[in-house]
C-alpha cells in the first residue's frame, strides 16, 4: 500500500466463506498471500496493486480463533482480531472480524471490510485458499472494489505468532505425538480351568482299522515275459530316396529388400534434429500445474514471488529451452513472451526452482494475458521438482 498515493485503507472486516474439500487440513497457522483488485486501469499500466495479506488461524473441533493483517510492509498495515466456525457437513468456514486492534499508517483514509469466497486446494505437501473477494466501506457502508486472493499457508509469520496460535500449535504436536504412541501389548491371560489332555495308556492297543497299511515291496523281476511287445505303427514314415530330385530343388527366391549397408543400394534419410534435453528437466520430477487453452496470438507470461519476498530464483524454460537464468523472484514481473499459431499450437513452460529462498518451498504467482483474457497460476517447484504449465492454440469459433 502506497502512502502517498492510495487513499483507501483495505483493513479486512471479513467474513470468511471457505469451500473446503473433504480431505481438508486442520486450518491451524499461519496464512499469508495477498489480494488484488479488479481495477482495469491498473492492468492497462501493468501496476502491480497487490495488497498483501496474513491470517493466523487456531482451530478447536469446530471454532476456532484468529487475527487479520492488511499490509504493505510491516510498518505499514491494519491488524484485528477475529473468530469463527467451520460447519462440519457443508465444510464451509465463517471468519468474522471483531475488532480493529491496530492500525499503521502514514496517512488517512477510508477502510474498508472485505468478504472473501475462497477455495481449499493442496499440491504436495503445500496448501492453499484462493478464490474472490468483495468490500465494503465502514464509514458509510458504500460498495468498494471486488478482486482476488490467494493464500499459501506457511511456518512463520511475517509479524509474530499469537500467544493463543503458539498455544494451539502444541497441543496439536502433543495430541500427535500421543497418538504415534505404541501402546503395550495386552498380557497373555493363562486359562487356569483348561486341564492339560491326558496322556494315551500304554496298555490301550490300537485299532487295527486305524493301522497305516504297508506299503507293498516292487521286486525287480527280470524276466521278459511281462515286457509288453513294441507295435511298429501301422502307416511307417516313407525312406529318403536317395538322389531324388526333390533333394536337389533349390529353394525358391524371395524379394528380399536390400540391405541400407549394401553400398550399391545406398537409402537416403533425412534425420530428426536431436533436441538435448536440460539435465534440470531430466533428473527432476515434472509436475503439470495446468493446461490453458487461448484463442490470441500473442501470450504474455508476468511472473512475481507469490507472498513474502524470500530470495527465491528460478530458470524458466520453453519447450525445452531456456528463457530465463536464474532470475530472481520480486513483486516485480518477470516476462516471457509466447507466440502461437496454427504452427505453433503448442507450448511448454517449466519454472525450475534454482533455489527455495529463506522460506521454502519455491512459490510464485504466474499472471497469463491472452488478448482479453487473463489467468493466474499458482506454481510450487523445489530442487526436486520442476513445475509445467501447457499452452494450445485454438481459434475462436
Amino acid at each position: 500500500m502506497n502512502c502517498g498515493k492510495m487513499k483507501k485503507i483495505y483493513f479486512p472486516i471479513l467474513f470468511l466463506f471457505i469451500a473446503i474439500t473433504s480431505n481438508a487440513q486442520d486450518l491451524t497457522g499461519v496464512w499469508r498471500g495477498h489480494f488484488r483488485a479488479n481495477s482495469i486501469s491498473s492492468r492497462m499500466m501493468n501496476y502491480d496493486d497487490r495488497y498483501k495479506i496474513e491470517v493466523q488461524i487456531a482451530q478447536r473441533n469446530d471454532a476456532f480463533q484468529g487475527v487479520t493483517y492488511s499490509y504493505l510492509t510491516t510498518v505499514f498495515y491494519a491488524k484485528a482480531e477475529a473468530n469463527g466456525t467451520i460447519n462440519p457437513n457443508t465444510k464451509k468456514v465463517l471468519l468474522r472480524e471483531l475488532k480493529l486492534v491496530d492500525v499503521k499508517t502514514a496517512s488517512g483514509g477510508d477502510v474498508f471490510s472485505m468478504t472473501y469466497f475462497l477455495k481449499y486446494s493442496k499440491l504436495g505437501d503445500e496448501e492453499f485458499l484462493e478464490g474472490t473477494y468483495t468490500s465494503m466501506n465502514i464509514r458509510d457502508s458504500s460498495k468498494g472494489e471486488g478482486g482476488t486472493v490467494f493464500l499459501h499457508k506457511v511456518i512463520t509469520s511475517d509479524f509474530s505468532k499469537e500467544p493463543f496460535l503458539e498455544k494451539r500449535e502444541k497441543e496439536i504436536e502433543r495430541e500427535k505425538h500421543k497418538t504415534t504412541e505404541t501402546p503395550p501389548p495386552p498380557p497373555i491371560k493363562k486359562d487356569i480351568t483348561t486341564k492339560p489332555a491326558p496322556k494315551p495308556s500304554s496298555t490301550v492297543k490300537p485299532n487295527s482299522a486305524t493301522k497305516k497299511p504297508t506299503p507293498a515291496v516292487v521286486k525287480n523281476n527280470t524276466s521278459t515275459s511281462n515286457i509288453p511287445k513294441h507295435n511298429p505303427p501301422k502307416h511307417p514314415m516313407p525312406k529318403p530316396v536317395p538322389n531324388s530330385s526333390l533333394a536337389k530343388t533349390d529353394p525358391p527366391k524371395q524379394n528380399i529388400a536390400p540391405s541400407i549397408t549394401d553400398s550399391s543400394h545406398k537409402i537416403e534419410k533425412k534425420q530428426a534434429p536431436v533436441l538435448i534435453v536440460p539435465k534440470v528437466l531430466s533428473s527432476r520430477q515434472n509436475e503439470l500445474v495446468k493446461t490453458i487453452t487461448v484463442s490470441s496470438n500473442e501470450i504474455e507470461l508476468r511472473i512475481y514471488d507469490d507472498g513474502a519476498i524470500d530470495h527465491d530464483t528460478v530458470s524458466v524454460y520453453v519447450d525445452k529451452k531456456m528463457v530465463v537464468n536464474h532470475a530472481m523472484l520480486t513483486d516485480r514481473a518477470i516476462i516471457v513472451k509466447l507466440h502461437m499459431d496454427d504452427d505453433n499450437n503448442y507450448h511448454e513452460v517449466v519454472m525450475v526452482a534454482e533455489n527455495e529462498g529463506e522460506i521454502p518451498p519455491n512459490t510464485s504467482l504466474m499472471v497469463v494475458k491472452a488478448g482479453d483474457k487473463e489467468y493466474e497460476v499458482r506454481i510450487v517447484s523445489t530442487e526436486q521438482k520442476n513445475a509445467i504449465v501447457i499452452f494450445k492454440f485454438e481459434k475462436d469459433k
